[in-house]
């Protein structure tokens, strides 16, 4: 048979020569040959699925008659391709039933034609004489299934059929390979099939006659060899047992089916046994014990098997079940039994369950009693299994036990209905078991999701009262929050099943709902734990608007808008609300809903920012038109958040603005299609629908301009970045180009309507020539986001072909940068090169730049050229190379042509420019090489390692010397690196790393697109390149160069590993063992000079292995490290040597480290464990040291990341003790083994030293305390290692104490922690005793409280016992017991039962301790510092003793001073209102003292504690205190600490402290005259630390002040000099490079703007630092516009203008270094900035005339400046632009420097043409005619020549008036 594509070259030329046909049916039929030549062109399912069911509606579309009349050769051949593509696709079902339609419908034309060649393909099947293959197996699985005409041949033929399966079977159950593979598996299926679909022919082979088929019995002999363990794979086993069990299912008569039923079950049995089937009869022999023989039988019966077959009983038990009493003990004995097949198990658990569901009636009817009656045997068994499993962690298995315990609840309903029993007593107790279980277990929420419906949701939340608390904890913790969040949709559904019995109006059935759930929902939405709102603003909510959509009222009621968390609330209940409901949500509170909305788009929270602008975006309905508020509110919310430092806001930002646009898109479509389809004389709404489109289309216009404005260089990445993402967003919504990789969001199919009405209007020109500029000046970004992005919509959206002058232009600058050897440049030219490539594709033959060379391979062979050129002139003299020529740039571009272009590489290279290509890359990385060794020759040579760092240094200096043409200076080395040794190490190192990872994907790209006839490698090009990457990993040091090879070489790899040829194969095995055998080798090297890349090379080799199957290569490798790890040192050991087990040990950790194996390294954890721990005994240090390193990573990576949880880091993973032990149960006993051995150490007469080291210990506790605590071990498994653990309290080091009382409560099951408890506290001594041990065990005992007082583990009542001991143990805290750190560790016990101890105990205790703390220490003690802490942290619990302690400051010894100032820095000082107003008041009268301490610590946690008492961590709330210090004291101490700023002692952070309490102390100051005196060098000690070269730390505490103090000045009768220098030094602020300093400058500010709107009783609302700006400049204005000083202010943001030096520079810059001066504040943005300024400088023009002093400082201004402004602008006239583009104008299109100094000029030129205007005494200097047209031809060319403005900007130069 031809194949498919012949087939359908030879149907397309008949169909379009067929002349008997109609034209309508010769198109379709063209169309319909057309879809099944795409599909078959097709690589995705997804898409070949498609274009079928497009091409079986077009064949429908043709009748039979129709049909008919075409030739008989044309319908064969269609069937033909038909069936062709059948055998194609037999390996995807759903197409074959398509192909299976449309044959049907031939065969109604000529059903003999379609069965003839259906059947001439079956019978090429089975009549050859060779056995079934896997592709025959799947042609006929195909057949069976998929194919209607397949079935009946095969009816027809099934005993051939039968007789290749049963010869299949004969020869392949022989062999190992086949019986274990898939072959084995689609022949079993096969089975299966015949079966199921021709059981009507099969069953009188079985049941018929005396003895049956002997082909039938050969095929049953194989299935039950199979089930019992002949075959290996367990799914074929499986599959097995189904098949057996579909046969037995085709018995006519009842009782043979229920004797083979049962027959079957002897499976159990463990000696031979005989099946019997009807008149078959088969010999069974157990091959093993692994339970899968039984598990399949068991599976099988119960997924195939009729009703009354399960229902059967026993020929001799005619009693018995076969369901009931036979089936259920061999399930439960599978899921109680340790095997590998738990999943399975639990899975016929399930199934079994569904059946007896099925079969209840019939089982009531057959036994006349309760199936699951009250603790009968049955229902024991079933909870318990379904209990002791819920959290199994075998994958899949608590996925069954869920849906075991929900048909294990309905059997029970349907039993109690059955026989009246109302108690339903089991509800009741499964609800107090489940409410017992710890908060953190998963089955805890699935279980009552499952109760829910039988108790009802009062029942529930009455009984467990912490279900809202534990919710919120759940959805605290990401895997936890699913459950959780399930858990709330069931509760609340249930709620409305119910209400909706008494109530059908919405609004009161979501006041009911919010009765219980309301302060939930708040709680949750207002949280500071991200993860919380995240999760109940995603998850919640739309689940409460489902249920409840009037919950949107109650919900949005007692909210605060001006309060952020309120506001956040706000906006995530009203964007839930509207994306699930559709409802329109700005009339729910009436017009306060805008005015809330604004306050969101402006808040100074990114989250409060996006969820706002979700509620305005979202909606259900695409076509849901925004209205023309939301329009506007959009145009000033965009250009508010363009410079956003958040990445994810960004992200988030282009969504929403996405599918705002795809409203308008579609709105807008829906608006044409209806116009189109109106009548003549409709004009019911057109003018509104006109009025829609119209500002639909506006809309989209302005944010396609608006992005141009702000790509210049000059501003921000951040900036940039954001409007390159809206302009994607723009061009992918509103245009009409398709992106053929993209699944979805392609244009719709009437999108050119749209585009052509909207040109229609002057609008939508997208891709302009000038728009285009700014997008190729975007390709000489430093950042490579902003390249990349440009270049892709360069290429994605603009016309194909690039102009000739653009082109060429581009190109030489391409050509310059190449040369460059800055990286960032090099890697600009490659992105051009890589544009320029894409874009010649296009270029008509004429308009090319090289058109010598033709083709897609034009620019490569140049760049080959270019390339041999560059390492020519390296060989040559690699000073000059690396300077003009270096390496990289070319390689990085020649890259990006190659492997980056949309075609194939085939269709660009030959093979002899391919091998040219390697030879140059392999001669490279010699030379490279070679420069770093200092020798090419010794380069050549096998060394034991690579040249040192300090031997590299020699070498680039001796060739620096040597080309230099001198020798190397003597004299003092200079420890920095100089500008030629930078130049040559980045040229080495760079192009070293680009050869690897450029030759790497060059190999998988050639090898992923090769044919069998045609490769473009050889094997010994391949040989070529594996050396190119074994010289570049073990023969350079640098890290840059090895990280950027390995990504090359593991690609290299895997392309080979998957390659067919074994001889491609070997390649890398045999790099591998080369690797590991210089592992095992013995060196002379030095162990400081190992070798990096070794590790690498045999990770990257490993990695490469395809995931998901068997890695030999892993396996070899961690065998031969871990025999190398484990060899015994040598006696001679020199420990300056680099050994091979050391180095063994280092691969084992790259290996472990290595995030491309995954898991695949885990099977080998438990060894490497081992291995690691013993060898922290080695005498080495090198070999401890490393040993340390990879127990460390491998615990990493085997305990996984740790559970997401906002309120802190915690100490455990998501693992717990039994999970990780299943996983690693060779680790259980080793890990045991440990402890105990050093538990045993510790044992003997307590007058004996014990200090026996075991350096294991501590790394074995530290594994063990990282496991998730607090789930149950019903099975007891790690209850051994209590003991062990229990007794290490009494270890003399006190890190194996504390770590050991951790790793007790994870491995304490929550049921055993009042046993500790008990044990640990009767323990408790009565005398002196061993400390080591007392420590130890206070330890223990407050880290169990801590774990058994959460909720619902440990109640009041059980602790009795254990608050008596510790009662009665008091001594430990008192002077009778020396050592600090017990008495310090039973405070800590009692704090932990406070609120369980007596009255007369705590009021005993805070006695003791203050005396304690009060008494002089006579000397020093070890420990006395942590005593201090706790005892401090015990009496300040109680307000009365904190004030008493406080009050006693004075009296306090130094060291308790610092104790208490510290406790205070914790934050612990701060829960008691009463006792912090004490504290302020001792901190500040004892304020000068600490100022005048020697002590700097004290100083600094002084200062610190004052400003926690003081501010309480929030600047932004306005400080009033009742009690301030003695005036005397406030002046002495501002002083003291205006002094310490002006004269800069002390370091950042203590000055940054300094200034905070002095900004406070001054908010404080009542005498006017000391303020306005202390506020003059206040304001100069800003100024001095508000630039952007001063420490961040003090820029952030500048900002704080003016937030302290800053806005308590201007509040009172500030003198505007001081006002103006506040204002100022904001709006520096504002623009800080630190988000923190601009965040704290806008709450200045907000906190001003609250001051001065009077709404003392509101909180203040924190608006965004884009808004915070305008407001300063605002107030600026309005406060001071007539003050001295202004015009200063507002002018010196803006950027110098004059063009002419700024040309002059730019001129004359060039390449002078290898790295570039990053600005000091990269954030700023002089050109945004001035768009800013400009409209406030206007206003003082236009309000001059009321000010003298305005007016005379304006005119001072104006002929001061006047006639250098015209100068430049002249000048700027001189650089017009030509017709074409100049590599003079790209160069100034691309300088920063030129467009901020550009926004300066047109800014005061504009602020001058105002002036002329405005003022006729100032006209001698400029005519405002004339400037205001050079002013407008300016900027007219400019735009046209791709430099856009701001609109305030082109708003002044037209005449209008800024907005």
């Amino acid at each position: 048979m031809l194949s498919c594509e012949d087939l359908i070259t030879s149907l397309q030329g008949c169909v379009v020569t067929e002349d008997q046909a109609p034209e309508h049916v010769n198109q379709t039929l063209r169309l319909f040959s057309e879809k099944l030549s795409e599909s078959s062109r097709s690589s995705v399912k997804r898409c070949k699925e498609r274009c079928l069911e497009e091409a079986l509606q077009l064949l429908r579309r043709i009748s039979e008659d129709q049909l008919g009349v075409l030739e008989q050769s044309h319908i064969l051949l269609l069937v033909r391709l038909l069936i062709s593509m059948q055998l194609k696709m037999v390996n995807i079902s759903t197409a074959c039933r398509k192909v299976d339609q449309m044959l049907q419908h031939l065969a109604k034309v000529d059903h003999q034609l379609v069965f003839r060649e259906t059947h001439h393909c079956l019978l090429s099947i089975v009549h050859n004489e060779q056995v079934l293959s896997f592709e025959d197996l799947q042609k006929a699985c195909m057949f069976l299934e998929d194919s209607t005409i397949g079935r009946d041949i095969w009816r027809e033929s099934f005993l051939v059929l039968l007789n290749k399966v049963s010869e299949f079977f004969s020869f392949a159950l022989q062999q190992d390979l086949l019986r274990d593979g898939p072959l084995c598996y689609i022949a079993v299926k096969m089975c299966l099939q015949v079966f199921q679909l021709l059981s009507s022919e099969v069953a009188p082979l079985v049941w018929d006659g005396e003895h049956g088929d002997p082909t039938v019995r050969k095929i049953l002999q194989a299935l039950m060899d199979i089930i019992l363990g002949q075959c290996c794979n367990r799914d074929t086993r499986l599959l097995a047992g189904t098949a057996v069990a579909m046969l037995i299912n085709t018995a006519s008569e009842r009782r043979c089916g229920e004797a083979a039923a049962w027959s079957l079950l002897q499976v159990s049995l463990s000696e031979p046994w005989l099946l019997t089937l009807g008149a078959l009869q088969v010999q069974c022999c157990p091959a093993g014990s692994d339970g899968v023989d039984r598990l399949a039988v068991i599976r099988g019966l119960l997924t195939c098997c009729r009703p009354h077959i399960l229902l059967s009983s026993h020929v001799d038990f005619t009693e018995m079940c076969l369901l009931h009493k036979e089936l259920f003990p061999l399930v439960y004995a599978l899921c109680e039994e340790k095997l590998d097949c738990h999943y399975f198990a639990f899975e016929a658990l399930t199934l079994w369950l569904k059946r007896v569901k099925e079969c209840l009636a019939d089982i009531w009817k057959m036994t006349g009693a309760r199936l699951l009656a009250d603790n009968s045997k049955l229902q024991q068994e079933l909870i318990h299994i379904i209990w002791t499993n819920a959290e199994s962690p075998v994958e899949g298995v608590s996925d069954f036990v869920r849906s075991a315990f929900c048909l294990l609840l309905d059997l029970y309903e349907m039993d109690c209905q059955q026989y009246g029993d109302t108690n339903k007593t089991l509800y009741l107790t499964l609800l107090q078991r489940i409410i017992k279980l710890p908060w953190e277990s998963k089955a805890k929420y699935h279980r009552l999701c499952a109760l829910l419906p039988f108790l009802g949701s009062d029942m529930v939340l009455d009984q467990y009262a912490e279900i809202p608390n534990h919710l919120l904890k759940c959805l605290s913790t990401n895997h936890l929050s699913p459950c959780g969040s399930e858990l709330y949709k069931c509760l609340i559904q249930q709620q409305r099943r119910e209400l909706c019995l008494t109530s059908h109006i919405e609004l009161d059935l979501a006041n009911q709902w919010a009765r219980r759930w309301r302060p939930v929902l708040h709680e949750a939405l207002m949280s500071h734990v991200t993860l919380l709102q995240n999760h109940s603003s995603t998850q919640l909510l739309p689940f409460t608007f489902q249920v409840f959509p009037s919950a949107v009222d109650p919900l949005l009621d007692s909210l605060d808008p001006c309060d952020p968390g309120h506001l956040h609330a706000w906006a995530c209940i009203v964007s839930s609300y509207r994306a699930t409901t559709g409802s329109f949500p700005w009339a729910l509170q009436g017009s306060s809903t805008f005015k809330t909305l604004q306050l969101a788009l402006g808040s100074a929270e990114d989250k409060v920012r996006l969820a706002a602008l979700n509620a305005l975006c979202c909606s259900p309905k695409t076509k849901d038109t925004p209205t023309v508020e939301e329009m506007s509110i959009m145009k000033i919310f965009i250009p508010q958040n363009l410079n956003c430092e958040s990445s994810p806001f960004r992200q988030h930002f282009q969504a929403a603005v996405k599918r705002f646009l795809i409203r308008i898109r579609d709105g807008c479509l829906a608006h044409l299609k209806g116009q189109k389809g109106k009548k003549k004389g409709e004009d019911i709404n057109s003018q509104g629908a006109q009025d829609i489109l119209e500002q639909g289309i506006e809309f989209v216009d302005w944010l396609g301009q608006l992005p141009y404005c702000y790509l210049a260089p000059g501003h921000s990445f951040q900036r940039k970045k954001t409007a390159l993402l809206l302009l994607c967003a723009v061009l992918e919504t509103c245009t009409d180009t398709w992106s053929p990789d993209k699944k979805k969001g392609q244009p719709p199919a009437n999108m050119g309507s749209l585009i052509k009405c909207a040109r229609a209007r002057g609008r939508w020109d997208f891709v302009c020539r000038r728009k285009q500029l700014v997008l190729i000046s975007g390709l000489e970004d430093s950042t490579n986001e902003i390249r990349e992005l440009s270049a892709e919509l360069l290429l994605r959206f603009f016309p194909p072909s690039l102009p000739h002058d653009i082109a060429a232009v581009l190109h030489a600058r391409t050509k310059q940068l190449l040369c460059s050897p800055r990286v960032h440049e090099a890697q600009m030219a490659a992105v051009m090169m890589k544009l320029l490539h894409q874009k010649s594709q296009h270029q008509p033959e004429a308009c090319r730049l090289n058109s010598e060379v033709s083709g897609g391979s034009c620019m490569v062979t140049l760049l080959v050229k270019e390339l041999e050129e560059h390492y020519l002139t390296a060989k040559a003299d690699m000073m000059l190379a690396a300077k003009t020529k270096p390496i990289h740039g070319v390689l990085s571009a020649l890259q990006r042509c190659l492997l980056e272009a949309p075609g194939s590489v085939y269709d660009t290279l030959d093979h002899s420019l391919t091998v040219e290509v390697l030879l140059l890359l392999e001669n490279m990385s010699l030379l490279l090489l070679g420069v770093l060794y200092g020798d090419q020759d010794a380069c050549a040579i096998e060394k034991d390692a690579p040249p040192s760092l300090y031997e590299m240094g020699n070498a680039i200096s001796s060739l620096i010397a040597q080309e230099s043409g001198g020798g190397q200076e003597e004299g003092e080395e200079c420890v920095l690196i100089s500008e030629e040794t930078s130049l040559v190490l980045t040229c080495c190192w760079v192009s070293l790393k680009d050869i690897g990872i450029f030759l790497g994907s060059l190999v998988a790209k050639i090898l992923s697109e090769s044919k069998p006839s045609k490769c473009l490698l050889t094997k010994e090009d391949l040989k070529r390149a594996s050396r190119v990457f074994k010289n570049i990993l073990l023969k350079c040091r640098h890290w840059g160069a090895v990280e950027g090879c390995c990504a090359g070489f593991t690609k290299f790899c895997a392309s080979l590993l998957s390659s067919s040829d074994p001889e491609l194969r070997d390649i890398p095995a045999h790099m591998l063992k080369q690797g590991l055998q210089v592992v095992r080798s013995p060196r002379s090297t030095s162990v400081t000079r190992r070798a990096a890349g070794l590790p690498m090379l045999i990770l990257c080799v490993v990695s490469a292995e395809e995931a998901g199957k068997s890695r030999p290569l892993l396996a070899l490798s961690m065998q031969t490290l871990l025999e190398t790890a484990k060899c015994p040192l040598p006696a001679d050991l020199d420990q300056t040597l680099d050994l091979p087990q050391v180095c063994a040990v280092h691969t084992l950790q790259a290996l472990v480290r290595g995030s491309a194996l995954g898991e695949a390294v885990l099977q080998f954890a438990p060894a490497v464990v081992i291995l690691s721990l013993t060898l922290l005994s080695s005498p080495c240090w090198a070999m401890r040291n490393a040993a340390l390193q990879l127990y460390s990573s491998l615990c990493s990576r085997m305990l996984g990341q740790r559970p997401s949880n906002d309120e802190g880091v915690s100490a455990q993973h998501g693992l717990s003790p039994l999970t990780f032990f299943f996983h690693y149960p060779a680790l259980q006993p080793f890990l045991l083994g440990e402890l105990r051995g050093a538990a045993r150490d510790l044992q003997g007469p307590q007058t004996e030293a014990k200090l026996h080291l075991q350096p294991s210990l501590f790394p074995v506790l530290t594994l063990l305390a990282q496991l998730q605590p607090g789930v149950q071990d019903s099975t007891k498994t790690l209850s051994d290692f209590l003991p062990p653990l229990l007794q290490l309290s009494a270890s003399p080091i006190y890190s194996v104490r504390v770590m050991a009382s951790k790793a007790l409560v994870a491995m304490t099951p929550p049921s055993e922690y009042m046993n500790i408890l008990l044990r640990l506290s009767a323990e408790l001594p009565q005398e002196r005793c061993c400390h080591n041990r007392l420590h130890g065990q206070l330890l223990q005992i407050r880290a169990t409280l801590e774990r058994a007082l959460r909720p619902v583990s440990a109640s009041p009542a059980d602790l009795c016992e254990v608050v008596r001991r510790v009662e009665a143990s008091m001594w430990l805290v008192t002077g009778a017991q020396r050592c600090p750190l017990v008495r310090a560790a039973y405070i800590a016990v009692a704090d932990s039962l406070r609120s369980l101890l007596s009255e007369t105990f705590l009021s005993k205790l805070s006695d003791t301790l203050q005396s304690d703390l009060l008494t002089p220490q006579q000397q020093l003690q070890v420990g006395l510092s942590s005593f201090h802490q706790q005892a401090i942290h015990s009496l300040c619990a109680d307000q009365k003793r904190a004030c008493q302690i406080w009050e006693n400051f004075s009296a306090a010894s130094p060291d308790l001073r610092l104790s208490l100032v510290t406790w205070v820095v914790d934050e612990q000082g701060l829960q008691q209102s009463g006792s912090k107003e004490v504290i302020r008041r001792v901190l500040q009268s004892h304020l000068k003292e600490a100022l005048l301490s020697s002590r700097v610590e004290y100083r600094r946690v002084y200062l610190t504690a004052l400003v926690a008492v003081m501010a309480g961590g929030d600047s932004t709330q306005h400080l009033r205190h009742s009690a301030t210090p003695e005036e005397p004291v406030l002046p002495e101490c501002l002083d003291l600490l205006l002094g310490d700023l002006e004269d800069m002692r002390g370091g950042p952070e203590f000055l940054s402290l300094a200034l905070f309490v002095a900004s406070l102390l001054l908010s404080q100051c009542s005498d006017s005259s000391t303020r306005t005196s202390v506020s003059q060098r206040w304001c100069n000690i800003l100024e001095s630390h508000r630039s952007p070269a001063a420490p961040e730390v003090l820029r952030i505490a500048c900002a704080e002040a003016l937030c302290v103090a800053g806005v308590p000045l201007m509040s009172h009768s500030t003198p505007p000099a001081i006002m103006i220098r506040l204002i100022h030094t904001g709006v520096y602020l504002l623009q800080d490079q630190n988000q923190q300093v601009r965040m704290k400058a806008a709450s200045f500010t907000s906190m001003l703007h609250h001051a001065r709107t009077a709404v003392s009783q509101r909180s203040v609302y924190l608006m965004q630092v884009n808004q915070a700006l305008p407001l300063l400049l605002d107030l600026l204005l309005e406060e001071c516009w007539d003050t001295p000083g202004t015009l200063e202010v507002l002018l010196c943001h803006l950027p110098q203008s004059n063009l002419r030096s700024v040309l002059k520079e730019a001129s004359e810059a060039g390449s002078s270094t290898l790295y570039e001066q990053d600005e000091a504040n990269v954030f700023a943005e002089p050109s945004v900035m001035s768009a800013h300024v400009l409209p406030y400088l206007l206003q003082m023009v236009e309000r001059s005339s009321e000010s003298p002093a305005v007016a005379q400082s304006l005119r001072a201004w104006a002929e001061g400046g006047a006639a250098q402004l015209l100068d430049s602008l002249a000048v700027c006239k001189e650089i017009q632009p030509a017709e074409t583009l100049t590599r003079s104008w790209l160069a100034l299109l691309t300088d920063p420097r030129f467009h901020c100094a550009l926004s300066g000029l047109l800014t005061r030129a504009a602020f001058l043409l105002r002036l002329v205007k405005t003022c006729e005494d100032l006209r001698h200097l400029s005519d405002p005619a004339a400037l205001h047209m050079s002013l407008q031809e300016v900027c007219s060319v400019l735009s046209v020549n791709g430099v856009h403005f701001p609109s305030a900007v082109t708003a002044a130069v037209a005449g209008e008036q800024p907005i």
